[in-house]
């Protein structure tokens, strides 16, 4: 029998923000800027390669990076009454963020049967973590690794899959979501279409973490939503 608040302790809530890995197509190696070419005649035809890419290149992990993580986490306060912490991972210095990310994963919850949710985590999240993790030279922590695993054994929750209930409608945005079932939007000040222009222009990585802190507590926030349960009030919430 499911037990809701049990297994949501296991849980760990993620959002990741993503940038082009060079600020400019012209600082690309050789062999990037001709496969960057093919992809972005893939995407676009008509496009001009070198502006696709800054507007499109983060969405790739072959060709962006990952400059902030957000995970957080459900938990009993003093006074017994459920609350929610809430940490980004930010740094120019992607080998940095995976290497935090990871020690949180190994160290914290090692005895833990540690669950992930994100939104759209399936198609998104997930294989980026682990596509960069690879390519910066890293292990794949236990929780993210696939290999060798029957189905039933990936515990990946993502709230975009709980909302279709089995149906086949392509997308549903997190800030479409957040605005059906009343839960403060991350969107009121950035949106994931303008981190390439923050980072490299605005020089606004604070300001990213930020948003990511949002998203990933708007994930958990819209999870009791989809199990109808009470949202957690912002008293008690905690952004580290």
């Amino acid at each position: 029998m499911f037990d809701f608040f049990h297994t949501l302790k296991n849980i760990l809530f993620l959002d990741i923000e993503t940038a082009s890995a060079e600020k400019n197509y012209s600082d690309l190696s050789e062999r990037l800027r001709k496969a960057w070419n093919h992809k972005a005649s893939l995407i676009d035809p008509e496009a001009d390669p070198a502006a696709l890419y800054f507007l499109k290149a983060g969405i790739y992990a072959e060709f962006g990076k990952i400059i902030a993580i957000s995970t957080g986490f459900f938990y009993l306060d003093e006074n017994k009454k459920w609350s929610f912490k809430v940490k980004c991972f930010s740094s120019d210095s992607e080998p940095e963020i995976l290497s935090g990310f990871i020690h949180l994963i190994e160290e914290k919850y090692l005895r833990k049967k540690l669950i992930f949710c994100a939104h759209n985590g399936k198609e998104f999240d997930y294989p980026y973590l682990c596509r960069r993790m690879l390519i910066n030279g890293f292990d794949l922590p236990k929780p993210l690794s696939l290999t060798g695993k029957k189905p039933w054994e990936i515990i990946h929750l993502d709230t975009l899959e709980l909302w279709k209930f089995g149906d086949r409608k392509n997308y549903t945005s997190l800030d479409l979501l957040t605005a059906v079932f009343g839960i403060q939007s991350s969107k009121e000040e950035l949106d994931g279409s303008l981190v390439n222009e923050v980072y490299y222009n605005q020089n606004g990585l604070s300001k990213i973490a930020k948003y990511c802190c949002e998203d990933a507590l708007a994930t958990a926030q819209l999870y009791l939503k989809l199990h109808n349960k009470p949202l957690i009030p912002e008293e008690n919430i905690v952004r580290i």
